[in-house]
């Protein structure tokens, strides 16, 4: 968030940083679902690494090299990256992203490891967590978003100060309609 807005008054910008914590229960219970369905499928079942995915990032990249670099970050290395490391790719980044990583799944929850990345992942320009996105975006509170809204959010995490979930683009609503279509096989929290 620092980083972010030193980017904005480095870049002339209005400085906006808009960001209210709520616990998970005070979120949608639709938004997990959404963001497991478009970042990280297998998040209940890993243990903050999807090899599989790794494999199939991999793959894809050494066979189409042409192509946009496929990832493979989960929820929980994300939250790392966002929570104790900085913005950009590089092998120092990435290898205490992988420390934290494991320190993470051991010492958090799977519920806490969701209500950390859904309060602190960025969800437009200077728009953090689940509350902020749903009064900036929606008029209203992270509990009260609809399935169909949330899974929106989920489209614009790839790039959200690209993308948005305020006014989005067709693009966007294909992405928001695949990601409704995959929240149906998402494995969910117990309650």
């Amino acid at each position: 968030m620092v980083i972010r807005c030193c980017q904005q008054v480095s870049d002339g910008k209005k400085l906006k940083l808009s960001h209210d914590w709520v616990p998970l229960e005070e979120i949608s219970p639709s938004l997990p679902v959404a963001v497991m369905a478009s970042e990280d499928a297998r998040f209940l079942e890993h243990h903050g690494f999807d090899y599989k995915a790794i494999e199939h990032a991999a793959k894809r990249n050494r066979e189409h090299p042409e192509k946009r670099k496929l990832g493979a970050s989960t929820i929980t290395q994300q939250t790392a990256k966002n929570v104790f490391l900085w913005p950009g790719r590089s092998w120092l980044r990435k290898g205490f992203e992988a420390y934290f990583t494991v320190l993470i799944e051991i010492l958090w929850p799977k519920e806490r490891i969701m209500e950390v990345y859904l309060n602190s992942i960025e969800m437009g320009e200077g728009i953090y967590g689940a509350q902020a996105v749903a009064e900036e975006h929606f008029n209203k509170d992270a509990k009260a978003l609809s399935r169909s809204e949330c899974a929106l959010i989920a489209a614009t995490l790839p790039n959200p100060r690209k993308f948005s979930s305020k006014s989005p683009s067709a693009y966007m609503l294909k992405r928001q309609a695949r990601i409704l279509r995959e929240m149906q096989h998402v494995k969910k929290f117990p309650k």
